[in-house]
């Protein structure tokens, strides 16, 4: 049985520094997945592009639905990410502290 399929799973959307580069994600567990990005812990295409900004997040109750929308999401042209970023986080602010926080 998988596990992840009972668990809460998120989307992400991570940027570089001049918001360039634009990366599609689904984790169990959203603040050390983000936390792991910012340390470089993560090799592969987030560590070469230096992506450690979270621009927008979805909660889903479980980890197959997130990996559903992570996919239809990886699926759309740069415009339409752009757009849902925008419909959360309109400033492009790095949400993440905003997370600690709420955790």
């Amino acid at each position: 049985m998988n596990r992840d399929k009972y668990r809460t799973g998120y989307v992400y959307i991570l940027a570089n520094q001049g918001s360039s580069v634009l990366y599609v994600g689904a984790t169990t567990d959203l603040l050390k997945r983000v936390y792991h990005h910012k340390r470089k812990y993560l090799h592969g295409f987030t560590g070469r592009y230096n992506l450690n900004k979270l621009l927008y997040y979805e909660a889903f109750v479980d980890m197959d639905s997130a990996r559903i929308r992570e996919r239809k999401i990886k699926g759309w042209k740069r415009e339409k990410k752009i757009s849902l970023i925008e419909s959360m986080n309109p400033k492009w602010e790095d949400l993440y502290n905003e997370l600690k926080k709420d955790s």
